[in-house]
Parts: structure tokens; C-alpha cells; sequence
């Protein structure tokens, strides 16, 4: 990253200054950080990282909804600054997401939004524990025909060996986006970035445990996406490569044509970086719809 990185906007630099806490949770012999923000007295809003990601891709993103949500971001484990473990199959992070939920202890059920591999764990918690949550959010995760595993095994190939940096500034310089594309956000970067690494005896290195990606569910997402148990919706990047229009539209069909699919105009997959207000826009007008509708008949 560079040292001149351009003054933040002042809307990110007050995000980034709202009041969190930062807790702990035991699950499954794992020990799990979460970050949360807002009023306890108000509906639940999970937000769930991606690959190789953590909490802090939201941490600028949550406090510009806590006006009306208690939002809560999980470090799934193997990420940021929870603990490993021995295999990570997305069932396992589906109960870490739940198991989290209920420590919180939302006034209701909540709603989760998960990013790339945060929204296929979301797909999974939304089928599993449907009837424990108010909503489900996607956010630019690809169900593919005939599945999607196969993006899982290209990632983890791009992430294999992290390497180890003399210091900070230097393993910084080595941050980049899988899959790679324009950000015109350099603060944002940075602050990622920042909260990516972590020091060791040599020097500095990535959280992520690369064994992340080497773990595969045994059920196809599709079944897991066509047997949710609750409101549904998807966002996708205009952009995006994992996304593209036919891969929201075979995501259509397996959510019954019963479900919007949204497209954030300009943006590619890492839309909560590219284009940050454009997604808390969406976020705000589907959860406010959803606060004051009803699920038409026949939807989960």
C-alpha cells in the first residue's frame, strides 16, 4: 500500500469512529472474535465476511445501519482474529454464525448478509436455521451450474503459502484482491489491509489459515439456496465476475423466480470496497421494504 494514500472522506472516517465492542465467544472447541454496534433494543443484523476476509470489511460498512439494526460482524473461524481449525466445511460456519446470534442475544430474529464466501455461508444458515432468522442477504456469491466448487479450489491455489514480511508496511504493499480489480478507494484498502495481518516471530503475515479453501461442503449450494427457510434477496456487482447476469438469473430459478436479485451499477465482486455507499444504500431500502412488508405467498 502506498504511504500517500489520499485524506478518507469523512463519512468513512466517522464510521471507523463509532462506538463498537469487541467480544468472544467459545464454539465447538473454537474461540470466535466478533465486533458489534448499535442499540441491543433494536432487530439484528449479522454481516459475514468473505475468504481470507474478516469482520473489518464491514467495520466502515455497520455503523451507517445501526440506526435502525443492532449489527454484529463475526470473524468466521480460520479468519481475522478467531481461532483455527483442523477442517472449515460451511456447515461448521453456519453454526459459528447461529452460535454467535444467540450470544448476542437479538430481541428477535435477525438478519444475516454475507459477502463471496460469507453469502454461501449464509445460504447454508438461511436453509438450516430458516426458521430462526427474519431474512437472509447474498452479497456477489456465486451458485453455478452445475456448483461452485470449482472457484473455491482456484482460490485456494492463489492463496497457498502466505508469505512472512520483515514488517508492517512492507506485508501491506503485498495486500491484493482475488479476484483482481479496480478500487478507487485507497483508505479503504488500507484499512483492510491493516487488519489483515497480524505479527509472528519473523515479521508479519496474512490471519487467514489457508486450509480455509481446502475444505469443501459434500451438498451442492444449489441445494442449499433452493431450500432456504426464509426472506431471500441477492446483490451482485455489475461488474462482477463470479456474479454475472446469467449466474443471478440461474439464482433466480432456484429461489422460484421468488426473490429480488439486484445489481449495484459500477461495481465489481468486493463491492463493500469499489462501491461501499451504493451497497448500504441497497442494504437500507431492502431491509427497510422487508420492515414493512409481508413475504408475498409462496415465498420462504
Amino acid at each position: 500500500m502506498s504511504p500517500n494514500i489520499p485524506e478518507a472522506p469523512a463519512w468513512f472516517k466517522e464510521a471507523l469512529e463509532a462506538p463498537r465492542e469487541d467480544r468472544y465467544i467459545d464454539v465447538e472447541g473454537c474461540r470466535l472474535h466478533y465486533m458489534r454496534w448499535g442499540n441491543p433494543a433494536l432487530p439484528g443484523l449479522m454481516l459475514v465476511h468473505g475468504g481470507a476476509a474478516h469482520g473489518h470489511w464491514w467495520s466502515f460498512i455497520a455503523p451507517q445501519l445501526t440506526r435502525h439494526y443492532h449489527v454484529v460482524a463475526p470473524d468466521l473461524s480460520g479468519h481475522g482474529d478467531s481461532g483455527r481449525r483442523d477442517r472449515y466445511p460451511r456447515e461448521i460456519w453456519a453454526d459459528e454464525v447461529m452460535a454467535i446470534a444467540d450470544d448476542v442475544g437479538f430481541v428477535g430474529p435477525p438478519v444475516i448478509a454475507g459477502h463471496s464466501l460469507g453469502g454461501m455461508v449464509t445460504m447454508v444458515a438461511a436453509s438450516r436455521y430458516g426458521d430462526r432468522l427474519a431474512g437472509a442477504i447474498i452479497v456477489d456469491s456465486p451458485v453455478r451450474r452445475p456448483d461452485p466448487e470449482s472457484e473455491e479450489g482456484v482460490r485456494g491455489r492463489m492463496f497457498r503459502r502466505p508469505k512472512v514480511y520483515p514488517d508492517l508496511p512492507t506485508a501491506m504493499e503485498h495486500f491484493f484482491l482475488v479476484p483482481p480489480q479496480p478500487c478507487e478507494n485507497p483508505h479503504i484498502l488500507e484499512h483492510v489491509a491493516r487488519h489483515s495481518l497480524h505479527q509472528v516471530e519473523e515479521g508479519w503475515t496474512w490471519k487467514f489459515d489457508q486450509r480455509v479453501f481446502e475444505q469443501v461442503s459434500l451438498t451442492p449450494l444449489s441445494e442449499y439456496l433452493s431450500s432456504v427457510r426464509c426472506r431471500v434477496a441477492v446483490l451482485r456487482g455489475e461488474f462482477s465476475p463470479l456474479v454475472p447476469p446469467e449466474t443471478g438469473e440461474y439464482m433466480y430459478e432456484l429461489l422460484n423466480r421468488n426473490a429480488p436479485i439486484v445489481e449495484i451499477p459500477q461495481a465489481h465482486h468486493h463491492l463493500l470496497l469499489d462501491q461501499p455507499l451504493a451497497l448500504i444504500t441497497a442494504l437500507r431500502a431492502l431491509l427497510a421494504d422487508w420492515e414493512h412488508s409481508e413475504p408475498r405467498a409462496g415465498a420462504r
